[in-house]
């Protein structure tokens, strides 16, 4: 263990078994997010897992979502987006993509002069804010920047914070800015029944998709690999979907303890210094995009939450999560642009690193 590790040992949850662990854990994500959802908080049984996850991972939690449970939550949240996926998202598409391409390089071209920025102002060392400054792909971007020489620790702190930012953000504004209408909403049916032929399809794709995702090597496969193939069956009319409730509740949780746990106490206290620099870049981004929103709201004439939602620079799963939760949102024009911005992150994401840093040096 080197010096760092040592001088930052978490001692409060390190020494406690998996199984207590994880009853905490559990006991804090039930609490909370119960508060959350009987405060009418959008993506409560999402945000109260994450935020469950952060304090036990900034407790020396040693325990970790495994690998294979969270690639079946991406693959959830796969099946989630290619449900919501509509021939309407390409006509929006195919109508606006002169408007939705020039936001989508604006968000780009602002988190890249942010990462120039920190970077160049040293707030953190080497590359590290170049990448951890990148929009959407979080994942990726930690291991492209571990490929190039950056801190991988220090990126993900800042993608991972940027994730927490934006989807506590989003989830904030959806609760104020929702239509209301004075029609009670229905109760959630955890239990419905199950319709053999949909729930079917939705098992199906997830016990192909995401390993195939992943053995092709497709940054964030496990998710793109079933949402490409259900859209697919989806817009051909060819498959339905079915996603009970407790299947996405145990999805969200399970994406938000991984996020959460990856907050350990070793990189919070790495990163503290620069907490300020950092927060000041995250909460720029998200005005910047509220900017967009903004606009995109006046030339489309769509309602503002549903234009925030769509250039928030969150992860594309958080996103999707609160967005479906909030009843007045355009779901398909919301995971229109998120997906445009997800794949030009992906095919650009690296050049654009790359030729940042080199500015930097």
């Amino acid at each position: 263990m080197d010096k760092f590790a040592q001088e930052t040992a978490p001692a409060r949850l390190s020494g406690t078994p998996a199984m207590a662990q994880w009853a905490v854990i559990v006991a804090i994500s039930v609490f909370t997010g119960g508060a959350l959802h009987m405060a009418g908080i959008p993506a409560a049984l999402f945000l109260g897992p994450m935020a469950a996850g952060v304090v036990a991972g900034v407790n020396g939690a040693t325990v970790r979502v495994p690998v294979a449970l969270y690639r079946m939550a991406q693959g959830i949240v796969g099946i989630l987006i290619a449900q919501a996926l509509t021939p309407q998202i390409l006509t929006t598409f195919r109508q606006e993509w002169l408007l939705f391409v020039p936001v989508v390089l604006s968000v780009m071209a602002a988190s890249s002069l942010l990462g120039y920025l920190i970077s160049r102002w040293h707030v953190l060392p080497g590359t590290a804010g170049v990448w951890g400054a990148s929009p959407g792909g979080a994942t990726a971007m930690v291991l492209m920047a571990e490929a190039f020489g950056a801190d991988a620790r220090l990126v993900a702190f800042m993608q991972y914070l940027r994730v927490i930012f934006v989807a506590v953000a989003a989830a904030v504004v959806a609760r104020f800015f929702a239509e209301v209408t004075d029609v009670p909403a229905p109760g959630i049916v955890w239990f419905p029944a199950i319709d053999p032929e949909g729930f079917s399809w939705t098992v199906a794709l997830i016990a192909l998709g995401v390993p195939l995702g992943v053995l092709l090597k497709i940054p964030a496969g496990a998710m793109l690999a079933p949402m490409l193939a259900g859209t697919a069956l989806h817009l051909s009319g060819y498959a339905s979907f079915q996603l009970p409730e407790w299947l996405l509740v145990i999805g969200y949780a399970l994406i938000g303890w991984s996020i959460g746990l990856s907050f350990t106490r070793q990189v919070v206290l790495h990163a503290a210094r620069a907490l300020p620099q950092i927060v000041a870049s995250i909460v720029t981004l998200i005005l910047f995009c509220c900017a967009l929103a903004f606009l995109l709201s006046r030339i489309l004439g769509i309602d503002l939450l549903t234009a925030y939602l769509a250039t928030s620079p969150g992860g594309m799963d958080s996103i999707a999560i609160i967005a479906s939760a909030s009843g007045s949102v355009d779901l398909s024009l919301v995971m229109a642009l998120q997906a445009v911005r997800f794949f030009l992150v992906l095919i650009l994401g690296a050049p654009i690193a790359r030729m940042v840093a080199r500015w930097v040096r």
